[in-house]
């Protein structure tokens, strides 16, 4: 198992690539380089109907691009279990075969699979994906562990470069509360987070739809997308 700490420096690369899709790589070169994994598949992720779409993966046969790649989360239940608790989590064998659907049985070799949700706070983001590993492997809780703290650590990574952002139009609060509702958190959640009241709460959501002249939050929120103020 690797340490804490060891995941922290390692992560720490990241901050100083200026581009995002070298950013990307990065994770998965970092995640691959710090686990006896054979492959990474990355995936964003939003709750919006429960869409995962796919981004990159490292295979041995080297770079892919997986964007074809959508599935509603619900039907892999792996997956599913890995976002809703915020923890790493592994099948193999009859099990893997119950949790994944078709696609994802690549050759009759492979029959496990390792999922990791990037979290940032209560919000899941993305996840990486593996199914091949080295000889030997053997799939532990303190391994998990270790997954989890690694997609922990990468959305801290993004949840401080999406706070380095600004809007001109919004406050700094205004402009958190726009972007926790594009991460798909409710009033509630985001009141427990923030450590406001859902009146509070309200009231951003409110003075930020009439500043941007949105209809309603959702045509605030995509407004803000367009523009990448919030990403």
């Amino acid at each position: 198992m690797i340490s804490f700490n060891t995941l922290q420096n390692k992560v720490k690369v990241l901050e100083t690539v200026s581009s995002h899709e070298e950013q990307l790589y990065k994770i998965l070169e970092i995640y691959m380089d710090s686990f006896p994994v054979l492959d990474a598949h990355l995936f964003r992720y939003s709750p919006f109907g429960y869409l995962a779409e796919g981004i990159l993966a490292i295979t041995p046969s080297g770079l892919i691009h997986i964007r074809e790649m959508r599935e509603d989360i619900r039907s892999l239940p792996i997956i599913y279990s890995a976002i809703q608790e915020r923890k790493a989590k592994y099948c193999c064998g009859v099990d893997y075969l119950i949790q994944t659907n078709s696609k994802y049985i690549i050759s009759s070799n492979i029959t496990s699979m390792t999922v990791t949700p990037i979290c940032m706070d209560s919000v899941v983001m993305g996840y990486i994906c593996s199914s091949e590993f080295e000889n030997n492997t053997h799939i532990e809780d303190s391994w998990l562990n270790s997954l989890s703290q690694y997609g922990k650590l990468i959305g801290k990574v993004f949840e401080r470069s999406t706070k380095a952002d600004s809007s001109p139009l919004l406050s700094r609060r205004e402009l958190e509360v726009m972007k926790r509702i594009s991460w798909g958190e409710s009033n509630k959640e985001m009141a427990v987070t923030m450590g406001l009241s859902e009146l509070t709460i309200k009231q951003y959501v409110k003075t930020a739809i009439d500043k941007i002249g949105a209809l309603n939050r959702a045509h605030a929120v995509s407004v803000l997308l367009r523009k990448g103020i919030i990403n």
